[in-house]
């Protein structure tokens, strides 16, 4: 007689959707939600920050069966997504934009992947009209600017393998509810942005794994919320984040040397962000200050520093880099926590990277002075030879 093992039941789920002023696309993301064809119960939980927009009050009388939690003001992306899945009840959290709607499928695939070694999963992210790729896996340059795969790539044939993937994009991911709480879900000193790319690579050190499902399928409006952000306020977190990325995660070793030329690279981008026309600052024309007559009349009346308009951007940039500064002590711990944890070295988690070597400036001596870093550091053997 033959034993066929019963098939195990499908696991309840919690779906936590955040969301910011988003009330227009509240009907379009729930409404998909409701048509899943997933066998299991599924829990949705609307984290809202705040909204002023009457975000709360259409989901009362809409989605009434949907459990909503009010924060007073925007808490950001990554503590709206910590409190819904400590909220939850299911043993499986799956996160969601509120600017994204499901194919029927979608839950049924993404968690259909979390088994055994497989406890976080990220769906395959179109545009919303379903004619391009948002997102089919998640990369990384070594100084941590995260790189959506396949993103705005027509052929979306090329992306139907699943894989191992650095990052589930927070978007639309899904994670053993207990392991997210026991690594402490997204780090909440991010705000928002790259607090899932932060949370992959954390669990790849811990000896994790994280799939890319290309049958479950997501549509979105990109950027949707980013666009009524300050190009200022987004430019900061889009630079001290990555920042805080490398230096939670990189081991001791690689971070000595992956640090300081990021470091550099990352002062190279904000003279861009600055667009400081050099005329006028000659180190030359300043050589008689130091003695003589002029030396003297600076003693006499002091220096007077004058004032220059400068970009935005460029004071985003440098407040960015010293918001590790700023809390230094914090995030050393913060560091301290990842790495005891570490059960995986780096030099298997960087083929992950995909494109270690991506430039995120486009002139041409940027990329060589890249290249030139690298070598100085002794970074080649980590990330390989040649050019990105």
């Amino acid at each position: 007689m033959r034993v066929v093992n019963a098939p195990s039941p499908p696991q309840d789920v919690a779906v936590v959707v955040p969301n910011w002023n988003g009330r227009h696309h509240l009907e379009r993301c729930f409404t998909s939600l409701a048509a899943l064809d997933y066998p299991g119960r599924v829990e949705a939980i609307l984290v809202d920050n705040g909204s002023e927009d009457g975000s709360c009050a259409l989901m009362r009388r809409r989605f009434p069966e949907v459990r909503t939690i009010e924060n007073e003001r925007n808490e950001g992306f990554a503590r709206a997504c910590n409190a819904g899945a400590r909220a939850a009840s299911a043993p499986v959290v799956v996160f969601l934009n509120n600017d994204m709607r499901v194919d029927g499928a979608w839950l049924r695939e993404l968690v259909g992947a979390l088994d055994g070694d497989v406890r976080c999963a990220a769906s395959k992210i179109l545009s919303w009209d379903g004619k391009r790729v948002n997102y089919a896996g998640g990369g990384m340059n070594f100084h941590g600017i995260g790189i959506q795969l396949g993103l705005d790539d027509p052929d979306l044939a090329a992306w139907e393998e699943p894989a191992d993937t650095l990052f589930a994009c927070g978007g639309a991911m899904a994670i053993d509810r207990e392991l997210f709480l026991e690594t402490g879900g997204f780090d909440e000193g991010f705000f928002a942005y790259y607090e899932d790319v932060d949370l992959g690579w954390r669990l790849w050190v811990r000896g994790e794994t994280v799939r890319y499902v290309p049958s479950s399928i997501a549509y979105h409006h990109h950027s949707a919320t980013s666009r009524r952000v300050d190009v200022h306020r987004l430019r900061r977190l889009q630079v001290r984040n990555p920042l805080l990325t490398i230096f939670k995660n990189y081991d001791d070793e690689n971070l000595r040397r992956a640090l300081p030329a990021a470091l550099l690279l990352m002062l190279r981008r904000t003279k861009y962000m600055f667009a400081v026309n050099e005329r006028g600052w000659s180190l030359g024309d300043g050589a008689g200050l130091r003695s003589g007559p002029l030396a003297a009349l600076r003693t006499r009346y002091g220096a007077k520093l004058g004032r220059a308009r400068v970009s935005r951007a460029g004071i985003a940039d440098v407040l960015a880099i010293n918001d590790l500064l700023d809390e230094f002590p914090a995030w050393v711990e913060k560091r301290r926590a990842v790495q005891a944890a570490r059960r995986r070295p780096d030099g298997e988690i960087v083929p992950l990277f995909r494109e270690p070597r991506w430039p995120a400036e486009k002139p041409a001596e940027f990329r060589e002075l890249q290249d030139d870093l690298l070598r100085f550091f002794g970074l080649d053997d980590l990330l390989g030879g040649g050019s990105g």
